[in-house]
């Protein structure tokens, strides 16, 4: 293939290759071509143009295929068009000299379209170059079409499009004849013909002014009749071009000189009429309506009707949103009209008048829905309640006018009801789509939106009583709050008009309707409105019989209301089962003695009412068993099953019920049926065994003798299919955007589709789509698939004899029935038996004998050959699912074969269809039938079926099915990929475009191709290649498809491609075709396209959106013009598609896609992406709140401005988006939110302002979030104050993270500030209407949130600023006081209880963090103090915020830890486990009713951590100490404190001690905690777990509670494990940190406790008998440790698992493995490093609460795990710092050598040895070999110096021992390193000061002299830098001290050796200058010395001088000229004063 890229046609490679590569290396080459001219130099083009031009014509002969011949057309135009055209009338004539030809044969036809087609693009392309030649072309072409088949009519209408594109007003002289020809074609029978004429027509309109003007009638009638007889593509392509031509004769201005004498301006009244007409009247005109009408048909065929419909929506689209704004009123009166009485002849069945509503409503979604905006929407919505109210007022004149019972009156009410129907739907459908944003409307008392709606639920007709609930549910669904209001006054007009029939079905469907919307209201309702609504319904039931009128109604609202109840789940029907059992009980006869009696008594009336009730009642339980199943237990069921026999025997007797009592009976026979067969269908099988012949044999009835001769395929078979097969059925049973009024044209003549009156129950189930109301089928429909439904669930269980008889009764009853009926029987049959089929597939179960199969075989095998195709698809499935029943290879094979047999000889297309598909479907069932052979019979088989031409829907099922085996055959399949590649691309190539169906099918033939393929298409082998190409090549066959849905295939086909070869698809050209079928007008295309996208931008979103771009820059003509990519780019054409779009499942992929885009390109484009989301946001903010900007805002815009306000032609652009949804605007802020997320990934520059301003400074591309802080709050601003409840939650939590993620951004121009604190006013407007009192409670919970982290970040550090924010928590806790008594009755109580703890968790926050920065400033103020007191005053302002803070808290704190305890003591009874549910309070909690206890469960878990953690707090700052006074006779009604917890009143002491209460309190605490760390969730928040640790550290942090765990050892050790276990489960070190710091706590209670023991014990026995004191601590006098008992034990435990963990090294286990054994030093990170030193901190701590004898037996332990640590970790660093790990080892070592158990008589000696052995293991670390160049000399002479100062000197003093040690001094004082001697040098200094002189003197006598003489030799070597430095002035101090501890004899010796060395330090005032730093200031060092050894030891001094001259010269001259220096600096320092302090600071410190 690569030999057909180039500019000329290869001829040597052409003629090499076979006729069909050919075909294939032609398109491959023009294709080529194509991309190559427009880049060529126009030189190379003109030097090849004339070979070109020969070899592209000499194509037209060779009979090129529909795409070669659209290739060819195409290189010819842009040849000439970048070339010459001096040749192109050549070619032209060329063209229509092949059209002329009389050559009539099919094979010279391809050459003629070609030429054509040729015709068509080059005066496209060319147009007016052309001159005058068109005429004739025009002429030609005209005259060909009249005896041209379909496919040339098809191609000629293309081609007359794209003349009269070219040419423009040039044309003018043809238009007349064009019009003349495409008027004939667009009745064509050719439905593809119909579509491309109307494409030609919609061309010719542009120029063609008659059509507009004085054609206009004809055009009209001409596009009714193209309706008739229609399909889905001609209805979209003529209802375009008729709502186009109407749109633009009324908007037309100019009208041409020609013709304006008669011409005249048409209005939109006749607009409007002439497409009434065709609604109402349809094609014909009168004279055929009245044949029609004596006929008694219906005249307006149902095409025409949706047809118009769809021009309708075209025609308003086209006008644009503000036309219908400013029409609305006339358009909606017109629409409405088209329903009422003045066109009864519409609207005279029921059939027609629900199919006109369905249109209307249509109409009406579609424009009011989907062009208006918000604003105009609720405008609308104002016309629309006008509507409403002046036909009530019709209404209300007819009803009243009842002396005078004129017939006009009673027609005018049932004739308004459609008109009300479809304003009521409408009206509901906008308010649903409005949500919250409807506030306003339905607040206007002017247009009074409710009491319209309730005003028409007394309407006499009951559709519109039931729309009007409907309606009422749609409000109560969009707003929430209204639910409980319109509950309580329809509850209440019910109860007062119980006496009118309309009033009680009326408001029992509004009642029921809204009990439907409470589960899509997150909010609920209160618990007591089920109550209510049961005492209502009971009432109903019982006062029934009491008035014969209106017993029908008050039974069927009795149960209505019962079965809506169900609903709202187990919470609330738990509570009223009983009473629903009892009635279900007593509804049926309770005995078959009782059904006889009642059989022989009834009349008509009373049995009507019967099955009415009992239908009722039936659905009620049906209602109950799928909402509630949570009730569903064994003894409910035994209480539901006792009626059931009766009702089944009902069901048998209804026929002969029906016969005594006549027609009246069928509708309510008809329904009782249905309803009990839906029950049966819900009910688990085993309860109703006995039952189940008498229901089989009724079923069977029911399918076979059908009442309706409808036939219902289109309804019970679709689900029964694949839907992948559904594609074979053309677009009708796809989705579609008009799929709501196309369904009519599905169900055949007889059925119009469902609506809500045929089943008034449906008004409280769960919609399947959103807004759409429910469309039950009339009950003859619905009754037949609920007997298929219940066959297929009843049939899996009967026994297999049984099933036999039940099968053959089916077969005879289908060979019984003739014609139209068979079919009818047959389908009902097949269908309930594929149902049951695949039951028993689901529960795994088999068919029966070999009888059963063969009847079961038969049955299938029948319908496999029906006239229905979707019957016939159904077969194939269901045969699929009887070889998967048997799973028998054996009769899988026979099965494939008798497919096979019947293909080979059948002729008809029925068969071979259906036959073909059934081969495909048998593959999916069973994964592969796994033989080759078979798969080469199928496949052989179906090759010459997909190529037989004749027959298009022969080769669709064909192709369909070989996709189906290509798909699941497998890897089998790899041998047949290359011959069906080629086939599938020859019959791409071959089959003509109009048979879309082959196409569709050949593109999911290649789609499995390429993905059986896979990732070999990667491959770079010559065969991979050549397969890759040939997909590429195919899917560029299909994108140039004129079917929509061909070039979804295509789309999806490169989707496939892009995945597994992602090098190989040219991604800007897929981009390219992308961008411009984003709006196409079919929504499988755009469902395609965004899929494909959402695949795309994963992994390459620059790439796409950059290619959007650029695409819309060259500006291609075919690009549409809805989506504004240029501007916006492809992200903001899809969130303004998401806006517009309507489809949820295409919803969801764009959402999908943009965050995909958002996540790899937010934070590079974070300008664009901001300001996206800004404009989407801000589009919709009222202009009130907008005004207020920042002017640096308004600058910087203002110049991108000024470029836009030359381009701009209207307001449109200032604003991308107009007016955007609630939901695209809560997308964007979501958004928001994910773009903050993204930077905070991305770096630190973006949340500091300084770095971001620099960064931006050295590139101004980079961009940061923080310099787009202003945008952010603004966003958050606009959102949280907007009308929507989901974008005021979504605001706030954008505000929430902004304040979270910036609170610490300093402000660089004021230092001490931070950068949101310019915000607060904001902020604080913000958060202030979320604390309104209508707002709901989940907005102020969230507002909460925002409010505590506002206060707590600290960004306020001012008061009476902070004080606005804080009223707002003051006023909702002022709310929360008044308790669950002062609810508002509107929402479900767990709201209440939400709100009430988000405001305790708000204060819980703000406390503790006024707690902790009180804390944190203490510490600094201590610090502060030890500094200096200069600092006071900055100190005293810092610290009255933090105070201000805590004072703000501490005025609420009494009532705030009331309420926190109570919180704590409902959490505490909420996690009790089930079994204790009967010891809860039977009132509920303090803040939750016992009813709603699983609602408020949620919200308890949301927030008890922070509460735990503040009260906590609260009672660590009292001590312990304070109880309220009025706390035992509480002056609140309800209990509040956990005094009262689990006690009856009566036993209830008056007043606990304050002992008591304080020990309640901190085992709900501890309790608390306990429970929650025992078990955390995995899903826990790490928040809680570290709230939860904190507060267990502020339990402890005081004496009371420690001395309660001190002396309770076993709750010390439960909870040292129960954080054993939390550590070992949480790897986060925040945790594992906190968990330590309790431990510790906890070792120091015990501590606390044993020191208070022994004191106690000591002050008891008195001084006398010390002797014999009793040992506490752990360990007695055997020094053994329980494991589980012991406190000590657990603590090891738990310190072992923290070491090992960071440091595996110490698990002696592990040592010996050779994993460990390389010895290399590991870094720890540092937080191993804290937790490892926190451990250490604890081992220390750990002897102190032992025995003497226990301390001996955990020494080891511990000294092992110190010195192991200390070993492992000692590295040197590189700045000689020690390690943290190493400084803690050496810490602990430390507390643990000067522990008072080494002293104690009994463990003394223990001690000692183990204390030695210590010892030589760090003497030992030495000795490794290879170790030492890591090891740390230093750490480990410190732990030597440690063990030699802190232990009893015997420890040391043995003589190996001291050798070793004085050794190691030794080598180290060798040292090379500066640091390591200086530090040695300190340590000696530590040991010669040892009091006991036995330790000392060995060290002194050893080292001394090796010090001195190493000072000496430093007088030669001066320092070279200040380490060195430090090393000498060290040698120095410690002579220096040793002088001091000397006996007086040695005395003057060491001073004689110390002053020469001092003197020779000194430098002359001439050295001074020249001499370096180190130099000067040893210099000085030498001096101070000297001149205070001087005077301590005068004698030995002035000796010294004496007898050595040079000496005392050099002190002399130093002497002086430190004078001197001292002069200047005094004189200097006067002007600087505040130094003496801080200098004299840092010497103390040393």
């Amino acid at each position: 293939m690569e030999l057909a890229h180039s500019l000329l046609l290869n001829e040597e490679a052409y003629n090499q290759l076979g006729e069909f590569q050919k075909a294939e290396f032609i398109f491959e080459w023009l294709q080529f071509l194509e991309k190559l001219l427009p880049v060529t130099s126009r030189a190379d083009i003109r030097e090849n143009q004339k070979k070109l031009v020969e070899q592209l014509t000499s194509l037209l002969n060779n009979s090129p295929g529909p795409p070669t011949r659209r290739l060819v057309a195409k290189n010819l135009a842009v040849l000439y068009s970048t070339g010459d055209t001096f040749s192109v009338y050549q070619t032209i004539d060329k063209c229509n000299e092949l059209i002329r030809s009389k050559d009539d044969s099919p094979s010279y036809l391809p050459t003629k379209l070609a030429a054509v087609v040729c015709l068509g693009y080059l005066y496209k392309k060319l147009g007016r170059i052309l001159g005058n030649s068109f005429t004739d072309t025009v002429g030609n072409v005209l005259k060909a079409m009249k005896n041209a088949e379909s496919q040339g009519r098809y191609e000629i209408m293309l081609s007359l499009q794209n003349i009269l594109n070219g040419l423009g007003a040039a044309a003018i002289p043809c238009h007349r004849d064009i019009y003349k020809a495409a008027r004939s074609c667009l009745t064509d029978r050719s439905m593809a013909v119909r579509c491309a004429a109307a494409k030609c027509l919609l061309e010719l309109q542009n120029e063609a002014v008659f059509m507009w003007s004085t054609d206009l009638d004809s055009v009209v009638t001409l596009c009714f009749k193209s309706f008739e007889g229609s399909n889905y593509d001609v209805r979209l392509a003529v209802s375009k071009l008729l709502g186009t031509v109407l749109a633009r004769a009324l908007t037309s201005k100019q009208a041409t000189a020609s013709t304006r004498h008669n011409f005249r301006r048409i209005s939109l009244e006749e607009v409007m009429e002439l497409l009434g007409t065709g609604f109402l009247r349809g094609s014909c005109g009168f004279l055929r309506a009245s044949g029609d009408m004596l006929k008694g048909t219906s005249s307006v065929s149902r095409d025409v009707r949706v047809g118009v419909t769809q021009a309708y929506v075209v025609f308003v689209s086209t006008l644009g949103a503000q036309w219908l704004e400013r029409n609305f009123s006339a358009f909606l009166s017109h629409i409405l009209d088209l329903v009422s009485q003045s066109h009864p002849k519409a609207i005279q069945s029921q059939m027609d008048a629900i199919g006109c509503r369905r249109c209307v409503s249509f109409i009406l979604r579609a424009t009011v829905g989907g062009l208006l905006g918000e604003k105009a929407q609720i405008a609308a919505a104002k016309e629309i309640c006008q509507a409403i109210w002046k036909l009530k007022k019709v209404v209300d004149a007819a009803m009243s006018d009842s002396n005078v019972e004129t017939r006009i009156s009673t027609t005018d009410i049932t004739v308004s009801q459609h008109v009300l129907v479809c304003a009521l739907q409408e009206l509901g459908s906008l308010i649903y789509g409005l949500g919250t944003t409807a506030a306003p409307l339905l607040q206007d008392s002017s247009t009074g939106v409710l009491e319209a709606v309730i005003s028409v639920i007394l309407h006499p007709s009951i559709s519109v009583r039931l729309t009007a609930a409907w309606c009422l549910r749609c409000i109560a669904v969009a707003l929430p709050s209204y639910v409980s209001l319109l509950l309580d006054r329809c509850i209440e007009r019910l109860t007062v008009l119980k006496s009118s029939p309309e009033a009680v079905t009326g408001y029992s469907f509004a009642i029921a309707a809204l009990l439907g919307a409470v589960k899509h209201s997150p909010l609920g309702i209160p618990h007591g409105k089920g109550k209510v609504i049961m005492t209502v319904a009971e009432d109903l039931l019982c006062s029934a019989s009491q008035n014969s009128r209106i017993s029908l109604q008050r039974t069927q609202a009795g149960w209505l209301l019962i079965a809506a109840l169900m609903t709202l789940g187990p919470a609330v029907v738990q509570h009223h089962l009983p009473r629903v059992l009892l009635l279900w009980k007593c509804i049926f006869p309770s005995s078959p003695k009782d059904l006889e009696t009642e059989k022989t008594r009834g009349d008509s009336f009373t049995w009507q009412v019967t099955l009415e009730g009992r239908a009722g009642a039936l659905c009620a339980i049906k209602s109950f068993v799928s909402h509630c199943a949570g009730l569903l237990t064994d003894e409910v069921v035994q209480r539901l099953l006792p009626p059931l026999p009766s009702a089944v025997d009902l069901l048998t007797q209804l026929s002969s019920i029906y016969k005594s009592y006549g027609n009246s009976l069928k509708t309510s026979s008809t329904v009782y049926r249905h309803k009990l067969y839906e029950l049966l269908s819900v009910l688990p099988p085993k309860t109703y065994e006995g039952s189940f012949c008498a229901v089989l044999k009724e079923l069977v009835a029911d399918l076979t003798v059908p009442d309706s001769q409808i036939d219902a395929s289109t309804f019970l078979l679709p689900p029964l299919c694949h839907e992948n097969d559904l594609l074979l059925l053309g677009p009708l049973l796809q989705e579609t955007d008009h799929r709501f009024i196309e369904e009519q044209l599905l169900l055949g003549n007889s059925i119009a589709g469902g609506s809500l009156e045929y089943d008034p129950y449906s008004i409280y189930e769960k919609v399947a789509k959103g807004d759409s109301v429910p469309k039950p089928l009339p009950p003859v429909l619905s009754v037949i698939s609920a007997a298929t439904r219940l066959f297929g669930v009843m049939f899996s269980h009967v026994a297999e004899s049984h099933r036999l008889q039940v099968l053959e009764q089916l077969l005879n009853s289908i060979k019984q029935t003739k014609g139209s009926r068979q079919q009818i029987v047959q389908l009902n049959v097949v269908s309930a038996f594929s149902t049951s089929l695949k039951h028993l597939a689901n529960c795994k179960g088999s068919l029966g004998p070999e009888e059963v199969r063969r009847s079961a075989l038969a049955l299938v095998m029948g319908a496999l050959e029906s006239n229905n195709p979707l019957l016939r698809c159904a077969a194939a499935e269901c045969l699929a699912r009887l070889a998967q029943v048997v799973s028998d290879s054996a009769f899988t094979a026979g099965l494939a074969q008798v497919s096979f047999d019947k293909l080979k000889s059948a002729r008809d297309v029925v068969s071979r269809t259906g036959h073909s598909l059934a081969l495909g479907c048998l593959y999916r069932y069973l994964g592969g039938i796994g033989s080759t052979q078979h798969l080469n019979a199928c496949v052989g088989i179906l090759y010459t079926l997909s190529q037989d031409s004749t027959s298009p829907d022969v080769q669709a099922w064909a192709l369909h099915s070989l996709s189906l085996i290509v798909d699941l055959a497998g890897p089998l399949y790899h041998v047949h990929v290359e011959p069906t590649l080629s086939l599938v691309l020859m019959l791409l190539l071959t089959v003509p475009p109009a048979y879309a169906e082959v196409h569709q099918s050949l593109g999911r033939c290649l789609n499995a191709l390429i993905t059986t393929l896979g990732p070999e298409l990667q491959g770079s082998s010559t065969t991979v290649s050549a397969l890759r190409t040939s997909c590429l090549l195919g899917c560029a066959v299909m994108q140039d498809n004129p079917d929509c849905l061909v070039q979804a295939q295509a789309i999806s086909c490169l989707q496939q491609l892009h995945m597994f070869a992602p090098r190989h698809v040219n991604l800007s050209s897929l981009v390219s075709c992308l961008c411009v079928n984003l709006c196409s007008s079919y929504l499988l295309l755009r469902r395609a396209v965004v899929a494909c996208l959402r695949q795309l931008v994963q992994r390459e979103a620059a790439e796409v959106s950059e290619y959007a771009v650029a695409l819309v820059k060259e500006n291609r003509e075919d690009f549409a013009p809805e989506v504004n990519i240029r501007e916006i780019g492809l992200e903001g054409a899809l969130l303004g598609l998401l806006d517009k779009e309507l489809d949820q499942r295409l919803c969801q992929d764009i959402k999908e896609t943009l965050t995909h885009m958002l996540t790899s390109m937010a934070v590079e484009k974070l300008s664009f992406w901001l300001k996206l989301c800004k404009d989407v946001l801000a589009a919709s903010a009222d202009f009130n709140t907008v005004a207020s900007v920042n002017t640096t805002q308004e600058e910087e815009t203002a110049k991108a401005d000024d470029a836009s306000v030359l381009t701009s032609d209207s307001d449109e652009r200032f604003h991308p988006f107009s007016n955007p949804r609630w939901s695209t605007r809560v997308f964007a802020a979501e958004c928001v939110c994910k773009i903050i997320s993204q930077c905070e990934n991305a770096g630190s520059a973006h949340f500091d302002i300084t770095l971001a301003q620099e960064r931006k400074q050295r590139d101004s591309r980079d961009d940061f979030l923080v310099l787009h802080l202003a945008d952010l709050i603004r966003m958050a601003f606009m959102a949280a104050t907007d009308h929507s409840d989901q974008l005021r939650l979504s605001g706030l939590q954008t505000l929430l993270i902004v304040v979270r993620k910036f609170a610490a951004v300093a402000e660089p121009e004021f230092p001490g500030h931070v950068i949101l604190e310019q915000y607060q006013a904001n902020v604080g407007a913000a958060l202030r209407p979320a604390f309104a009192p209508e707002t709901p409670p989940d907005v102020t919970a969230k507002a909460c949130q925002v409010c505590s982290a506002w206060i707590a970040s600290g960004v306020v550090s001012d008061l009476n600023d902070l004080r606005r924010v804080h009223q707002l928590l003051v006023s909702s806790l002022v709310k929360v006081q008044a308790g669950k008594e002062a609810q508002s009755q509107q929402y479900n109580e767990s709201t209440s209880t939400m709100e009430i703890l988000a405001v305790l968790k708000a204060w819980a926050e703000v406390y503790i963090v006024a707690v902790e920065k009180q804390k944190n400033q203490s510490d600094a103020h201590n610090h502060s103090l030890k500094i200096a007191n200069s600092a006071e005053e900055s100190y005293r302002d810092v610290a009255s915020s933090a105070s201000g803070l805590l004072d703000l808290v501490q005025t609420d704190l009494g009532t705030l830890s009331k309420l926190w305890l109570a919180a704590l003591q409902d959490f505490a009874l909420l996690t009790l486990p089930s079994e204790y549910a009967s010891q809860l309070p039977a009132e509920g909690g303090t803040f939750y009713t016992a009813e709603t206890i699983e609602n408020a469960r949620p919200h308890y878990y949301n927030s008890w951590a922070l509460i735990l953690h503040a009260t906590a707090l609260w009672l660590t700052s009292t001590g312990f100490i304070v109880v309220d006074p009025d706390e035992g006779v509480t002056n609140l009604s309800r209990p509040v404190t956990p005094t009262t917890m689990c006690q009856d009143s009566s036993t209830r002491p008056l007043v606990k001690s304050p002992e008591d209460v304080n020990t309640d309190r901190f085992h709900l605490i501890l309790g608390i905690s306990v429970e929650f760390l025992c078990s955390p969730r995995s899903d826990a928040a790490m928040e809680n777990i570290i709230a939860c640790l904190h507060a267990l550290q502020a339990l402890f942090d005081v004496p009371w509670p420690r001395s309660k765990i001190g002396g309770d050892q076993e709750l010390g050790v439960e909870l040292l494990n129960v954080l054993h276990r939390l550590i070992l489960t949480r790897e986060s070190p925040d945790i594992q940190l906190a968990a330590l710091e309790v431990v510790r706590l906890i070792l120091f209670a015990a501590q606390e406790h044993v020191r208070e023991k022994r004191r106690s014990a000591e002050v008891d026995d008195g001084a006398a008998e010390k002797e014999t004191l009793p040992e506490f601590g752990e360990g007695k006098d055997t020094g053994g440790l329980v494991p589980g008992k012991s406190l000590v034990f657990a603590t090891l435990e738990l310190c072992v698992c923290i070491l090992v963990r960071q440091l595996p090294q110490l698990n002696p286990k592990l040592t010996c493995s050779p994993a460990v054994q390389s010895g290399k030093h590991l870094l720890l990170s540092e937080d191993g490093s804290r937790l490892v030193a926190a451990a250490l901190v604890i081992l220390s701590d750990v002897p102190a609460i032992c025995s003497p004898e226990g301390s001996v037996s955990v020494l080891p332990t511990i000294l092992y795990l110190i010195i192991g640590v200390l070993k492992e970790t000692a590295v040197k660093l590189q700045d000689g710092q020690l390690p943290l790990t190493v400084a803690a080892s050496l810490q602990a070592l430390k507390g643990l050598l000067s522990s008072p158990m080494a002293r104690a008589e009994k463990s003394r000696t223990a001690w000692t040895d183990l204390l030695r052995s210590a010892l030589v293991t760090v003497l030992d670390c030495w000795d490794q070999d290879g170790l030492l160049q890591e090891l740390d000399e230093v750490s480990l002479l410190t732990a030597v110096t440690v063990f030699v100062m802190s232990t009893s000197p015997e420890v040391t003093t043995i003589e190996c021992l001291q050798k070793r040690c004085i050794e190691k001094f030794k080598i180290t004082l060798d040292s090379k390193d500066p640091l390591v001697q200086c530090k040695c040098y300190q340590l000696l200094h530590s040991i010669f000061q040892h009091p006991n002189k036995t330790v000392s003197y060995p060290y002194i006598h050893s080292l001394a002299p090796s010090i001195v003489g190493k000072l000496q030799e430093t007088e030669k070597a001066k320092p070279e830098n200040a380490a060195e430095l430090q090393v000498i002035q060290e040698g120095i101090k410690v002579v220096t001290a040793l002088t001091a501890t000397a006996e007086e004899e040695h005395r003057a010796h060491l001073v004689a050796c110390l002053l020469p060395i001092l003197i020779s330090f000194l430098l002359d005032e001439n050295a001074l200058v020249s001499a370096t730093n180190s130099a000067k200031n040893l210099h000085e060092f030498a001096l101070q010395n000297l001149m205070q050894i001087g005077p301590q030891y005068s004698s030995v001094f002035k000796k010294l001088m004496a007898s050595s001259p040079t000496l005392k010269a050099r002190l002399e001259s130093a002497v002086k000229g430190n004078q001197e220096s001292i002069k200047v600096k005094t004189a200097k320092h006067a002007k600087n004063p505040g130094k003496t302090s801080s200098i004299q600071l840092k010497t103390n410190f040393l």
